[in-house]
């Protein structure tokens, strides 16, 4: 009787042995490039965020010039405590407010950047909040008034392209600047995103005009913008003459 020959290849143990080997070097070659491009992607992070901070009072640059107009023009980081004393112990640029926000009131940590451009001094403040569909978040800086501001800048994780993700763009964000944050009695208003305001000439009346069809976005700014800039009423309470409210 002729003895068959059989392939050891065409087996399913050979096929199962085979795809788990194929398995661990796919899933090893993608950690090895992942922990590779860590460091980059980090780096990336910050140059990015640097220029998001710098883009509040007008300087426009780009990531690879970030690092040093940050260290020209930022002259001062602070960790402010809720009572508007500084925390020597935090690294404010560190400070991730997705977690913070997590955390009591009275635990959370507020940076702010402190930037001198051609002897102007101007205050920037961290933003983070909720729009239609998920995080939104920004930087907004104010002049040594500490109630006009200079400007800002949004960002988004999923607003609707078109609509809620508009605040991305110049345009928009260009409404902002010199509008007040305090009402003429010093009481904290903000500035509300409102549907047919006029706030882009008139510059006291705490408002900038909506974006059509993004209204949840624009109360998610508004919100945003009042919620964070209360816990720095304390700070600059101290540091300055301006009346305040600490409502």
């Amino acid at each position: 009787m002729e003895e068959k020959t059989v392939n050891k290849t065409n087996t399913n143990g050979y096929t199962f042995i085979f795809a788990i080997i194929m398995v661990l070097v796919v899933a090893s070659v993608l950690a090895f490039t992942a922990t590779s491009l860590k460091p980059l992607q980090s780096e990336n992070v910050r140059n990015e965020k640097m220029q998001n901070i710098l883009a509040t009072v007008g300087i426009e640059t780009s990531r690879d010039s970030a690092q040093a107009l940050y260290d020209k023009y930022i002259t001062e980081t602070i960790s402010l405590r809720e009572d508007g004393s500084v925390d020597k112990s935090v690294d404010a640029f560190e400070v991730d407010l997705t977690k913070e926000l997590r955390k009591p009131v009275n635990e959370q940590i507020y940076p702010l950047y402190i930037a001198d451009i051609e002897g102007a001094k101007y205050y920037i403040i961290p933003l983070r909040g909720k729009g239609l569909w998920d995080a939104i978040w920004g930087y907004i800086s104010l002049k040594d008034d500490v109630n006009t501001v200079k400007g800002a800048v949004f960002d988004h994780k999923g607003e609707t392209p078109g609509l809620g993700a508009e605040i991305t763009q110049a345009w928009f964000q260009e409404r902002f600047e010199d509008e007040k944050i305090f009402d003429g009695n010093g009481n904290l208003i903000g500035v509300s995103v409102v549907k047919g305001s006029k706030g882009d000439a008139d510059k006291d009346d705490n408002q900038v005009d909506a974006i059509s069809g993004a209204t949840i976005t624009g109360n998610g700014v508004s919100d945003m913008i009042s919620e964070r800039l209360k816990h720095y009423l304390p700070y600059f309470k101290q540091q300055t003459d301006v009346k305040v409210a600490t409502k």
